[in-house]
C-alpha cells in the first residue's frame, strides 16, 4: 500500500535509505554518507512530500518529492525487483505531468531503473561535494488525453 510519511516512519525510512543508498553508491565514502544521513532526517524528510509503500506496519520503499522533483526514490535491496520502485513511481507521475532527477552517473542501479521507466539524459554536470558526475533526467507523462 502506498500513502504519507507519517512522523513515526522516519526511523525506517532513515533505515531504507541507508540500505540501498549504501548498495547504489558504494563510491561515496563513509564521512559523506553519514552526513547525508543526518541531512535526510533534518532537512530533506521534513521539506519534501514522501510517500511509503508499506506492507503492514513494515515500510518496504519511498519516494520523496520536491515540486516535481523526485528527491529520493529508495527501495530495501532484499525488496527489490518486486515492482515497489515502479509503484511509488507510478504514484507520482500520475500526480504530475513531468518529473525531473539527479543521479549519479555511477549509479547503475538508479540508472537502469530511470532509463527503463523512460526518462531522459537532459544534461551531465559535477557534483561538488563528491566530484562525481551527476546525470539530470526528465521524464514527460504521457497518462493525459490528447497529449
Amino acid at each position: 500500500m502506498i500513502r504519507k510519511q507519517r512522523e513515526s516512519d522516519t526511523e525506517q525510512i532513515l533505515d531504507i535509505w541507508f540500505q540501498a543508498s549504501s548498495l547504489a553508491h558504494p563510491f561515496l565514502d563513509s564521512d559523506f554518507m553519514e552526513k547525508e544521513k543526518i541531512s535526510v532526517r533534518e532537512i530533506y524528510l521534513p521539506n519534501t512530500e514522501t510517500w511509503v509503500y508499506a506492507e503492514g506496519a513494515f515500510l518496504l520503499g519511498f519516494i520523496s518529492m520536491m515540486g516535481n522533483e523526485v528527491g529520493a526514490l529508495f527501495v530495501k535491496p532484499d525488496c527489490q525487483g518486486r515492482g515497489i520502485g515502479t509503484g511509488l513511481m507510478d504514484h507520482v507521475a500520475f500526480l504530475h505531468e513531468e518529473l525531473e532527477v539527479e543521479v549519479f552517473k555511477k549509479n547503475t542501479i538508479g540508472r537502469a531503473f530511470y532509463d527503463k521507466y523512460g526518462f531522459k539524459l537532459l544534461e551531465q554536470h559535477t557534483h561538488e561535494e563528491t566530484g562525481f558526475d551527476l546525470l539530470r533526467m526528465r521524464f514527460r507523462n504521457q497518462r493525459s488525453c490528447g497529449k
